[in-house]
């Protein structure tokens, strides 16, 4: 089998690595020739824990390679991915599939002999049978099927979610589309993974479905949160309570200041765009978007108040700026609407973020960034953990204490235990959790 994969973004990237790794011969195709030479020359252009690894070892072993030639790839192909990106598009919320329809022409013009063509990105629903109809009207002499194959990477975990998934969505019709899928997910049969064929339509909707359905939940636990404040309750206890109940589930119930990611607010407001067109719409979906954007230009409220209601001439330490720990990604990470608001209430704002800050210079230009937590803290006024790295879970708090002004914490992602923090002298203020009073000890 041989496959092509138009776009080394993340998806396309982690995608054309495992598939490699499954014994598959995939080329990587991309626009940008200075990504490529970067691929070429082993530097990995995104932050995913052991892809650099996994990319290494299968270009050496002649699976994996990385060009700019559309054609030469595609023309060689049993079956081609469009990875390309479907960002929100400016003005309407709907997802820009400019990307999507240009990458179907091209393949179209160089597909030879049988070919699946298979949408990897993100799409709406109809967007497999408007691709059709492109390469149909491109080449009106062409042998193939369009697949959806939607992703269900989560950045961080990506290779894992790729190698050993809880599911593989496949949306055809095609007997010898099918056929193709299953030659190529043919490793996950051997242990089983449910494999779910489906028409097209189908599998498009099932990925908008299953987001959107997570970003309710994270949406749901924010609000309890807020909620717990007023009566004093405690979310942690409150969402392991509901999380026992299978059928409600633990995971996604964690609160904090909002989702964020390069997934969930473009899916969930693409989601909730289709629906109204289609005379369906969701309110559910429509409420989470409008809750989850105003939750997240809100924090920076509670570090207002840590600071007694003024943040003018302070300075303030952020640990944390990507949307969630192990990956790079600043695409709505809370930290753009966080970090200005704060800057704008008169802080200076001193940084430090384990793999986010080159991409984080181009987006938040006018704070200090800084080598290490401890450097950020130098001097600070208040420190708030906005992402919940690894490394900020076990701060050294007598040092923390002696480099700021004053030992002050707002956690945003409830990752130290209130009655720790009071007793490590600490003012502490997290999410939905009430914090024991020092003088009641």
């Amino acid at each position: 089998m041989r496959i092509s994969m138009i776009g080394t973004g993340y998806v396309g990237l982690v995608s054309g690595t495992c598939f490699s790794e499954f014994g598959v011969d995939v080329t990587c195709v991309d626009k940008d020739a200075r990504k490529i030479d970067r691929l070429n020359n082993g530097e990995i252009p995104i932050f995913e824990p052991g892809l650099d690894a996994l990319v290494a070892s299968n270009v050496a072993a002649g699976r994996l390679s990385f060009t700019t030639d559309l054609s030469e790839a595609v023309a060689a192909s049993d079956a081609v991915f469009i990875a390309v990106g479907t960002p929100s598009r400016r003005g309407d919320g709907h997802a820009d599939l400019s990307y999507v329809y240009a990458a179907a022409r091209e393949i179209a013009r160089a597909m030879t002999g049988y070919t699946v063509v298979v949408t990897k990105s993100t799409v709406p629903v109809g967007t497999g049978r408007e691709v059709a109809r492109i390469i149909r009207e491109e080449r009106p002499d062409a042998d193939f099927d369009v697949v959806s194959n939607p992703e269900f990477l989560r950045e961080g975990s990506a290779i894992q979610d790729f190698m050993r998934p809880d599911r593989v969505v496949i949306g055809t019709s095609s007997p010898r589309a099918q056929e193709v899928m299953r030659q190529l997910y043919r490793v996950l049969y051997l242990i089983e993974t449910p494999i779910l064929f489906t028409e097209l339509e189908t599998s498009e909707l099932i990925k908008y479905a299953a987001n959107t359905f997570l970003a309710t939940k994270i949406t749901f636990i924010n609000e309890i949160a807020d909620l717990c404040e007023k009566v004093g309750a405690n979310v942690h206890d409150v969402a392991r309570g509901i999380g026992l109940d299978n059928r409600i589930g633990r995971k996604f119930l964690h609160a904090g200041p909002g989702y964020g990611g390069s997934c969930f607010p473009k899916d969930t407001l693409a989601l909730v765009k289709t629906a109204q067109e289609e005379g369906a719409p969701l309110r559910i979906v429509e409420t989470v978007v409008d809750i989850n954007a105003k939750r997240k230009k809100a924090m920076a409220t509670r570090v207002l108040d840590a600071c007694d209601g003024s943040l003018e001439g302070k300075t303030v330490a952020v640990l944390g700026l990507t949307f969630k720990p192990n990956t790079d990604d600043m695409r709505d990470s809370p930290s753009l609407d966080i970090v200005p608001a704060l800057v704008e209430a008169g802080a200076t704002v001193r940084a430090f973020d384990p793999e986010g800050m080159d991409e984080a210079r181009g987006l938040l230009p006018d704070i200090t960034y800084c080598d290490d937590a401890y450097d950020a803290m130098t001097g600070a006024d208040v420190v708030v953990l906005l992402t919940e790295w690894n490394e900020f879970r076990a701060l050294n708090l007598e040092r923390a204490k002696a480099l700021l002004k004053a030992p002050v914490m707002v956690d945003l992602r409830n990752v130290y235990t209130p009655a720790d923090m009071v007793a490590a002298g600490f003012r502490y203020t997290s999410i939905g959790r009430p914090t024991p009073d020092p003088s009641e000890g």
